[in-house]
């Protein structure tokens, strides 16, 4: 999270704007947050620059309840293509099988998560309800670097993106995209607030088992307001949205800025990795995340020397996923260019004295 946005909400936790009242106390249904939430919905549309034809739902589940949420919303029961490149995909196409017919259009396993198939390899099918695929792993350190065309590629199925742990990071091809959806605690805010933005003519297809409040028609007829929303959630991401898109990198704002700064922090933490004799990196370069940067030490043996070490020069959070072993270094929006330069500084003195 942003410094400056984490003071702010300390800030204001007793008394928003003069209120008398913070904002986990007030009602959900007064004017107060009433300003908030549409604050949150318009910032939030501008920053992505989100195309009129899409509803901004704010909800609840995070990106693990959106994969049961999207087939019960969009699949009919039908066929769903699936492209699996990596561990969060892979889930997302599992709990699919509980409300659809799941079809696996392509999957990256063969080479341990590390490349993905060109998108005109894809077996996708001709009655596909939607495509579904995750646009970063945050793993396995796989992000799609352009969105796929599947109109190109005869399909005429709507694309649907967990865009989760890179959302605000880079800008969103809206024209390939049906629906994208992701929890907030990666970019944006607290767990808790999960974001959907969907195009209007996929509204109104739920199954009839799906949960009144997990229906993206009522949601977007309520103004996300159906039931009781994370208050919280919504309030912190509102702040974030505001100091996204008052963010500046030369003539760039918001987040074409922060695009700029993730490419060069990106590209630090690789270069110090691609240069060395002690880490690695396995991924395909071409499809090498920008936000989770996996790494592992050629001699394992050291890898708790490693997290002690930088433990002890204040950079924590380094230990790779149990999966997959090794260190993983997410380097989000809010980390600033000094924290990816720290890291790198570490990890050369370690190479020195353990070479």
């Amino acid at each position: 999270m942003p410094e400056e946005v984490l003071r702010q909400a300390a800030e204001q936790m007793l008394d928003w704007q003069g209120s008398g009242m913070g904002v986990m106390e007030m009602s959900h249904r007064g004017k107060e947050f009433g300003q908030i939430l549409a604050e949150a919905q318009a910032d939030l549309r501008a920053l992505l620059a989100v195309p009129a034809h899409f509803q901004i739902l704010f909800m609840q589940g995070g990106g693990l309840g959106e994969n049961a949420i999207v087939p019960l919303n969009l699949s009919r029961g039908g066929v769903v293509d699936f492209v699996v490149t990596g561990s969060w995909s892979a889930k997302s196409h599992k709990e699919a099988a509980r409300y659809a017919q799941p079809h696996l259009a392509a999957s990256n396993a063969d080479s341990g998560h590390t490349d993905v198939p060109a998108p005109e390899q894809w077996a996708l099918s001709e009655s596909a309800s939607y495509v579904h695929l995750c646009s970063n792993e945050t793993i396995n350190g796989i992000e799609f670097q352009q969105l796929p065309d599947l109109a190109a590629l005869g399909s005429r199925a709507p694309l649907v993106i967990d865009f989760s742990s890179h959302v605000a990071s880079r800008p969103v091809d809206w024209s390939r995209v049906g629906l994208a959806f992701g929890g907030a605690q990666k970019n944006i805010g607290p767990a808790g607030l999960t974001i959907v933005i969907v195009r209007e003519d996929l509204l109104g297809h739920a199954l009839p088992i799906c949960p009144s409040a997990f229906n993206y028609r009522t949601v977007a007829d309520n103004q996300s307001m159906y039931n009781t929303p994370p208050t919280w959630g919504i309030y912190v991401a509102g702040l974030t949205f505001k100091w996204l898109l008052a963010q500046r990198e030369g003539s760039l704002s918001g987040v074409a800025a922060m695009e700029q700064r993730n490419i060069a922090k990106a590209d630090l933490l690789y270069g110090a990795i691609d240069s060395s004799q002690l880490y690695v990196n396995k991924v395909a370069r071409a499809w090498r995340s920008r936000m989770n940067v996996p790494f592992q030490l050629r001699d394992e043996s050291r890898n708790q020397a490693f997290l002690d070490g930088a433990r002890e020069a204040g950079l924590l959070q380094l230990k790779g996923h149990k999966s997959v072993g090794g260190m993983r270094a997410s380097i989000y929006n809010a980390m600033p260019l000094a924290g990816v330069q720290a890291l790198v500084s570490y990890m050369r003195e370690f190479e020195r004295l353990h070479a």
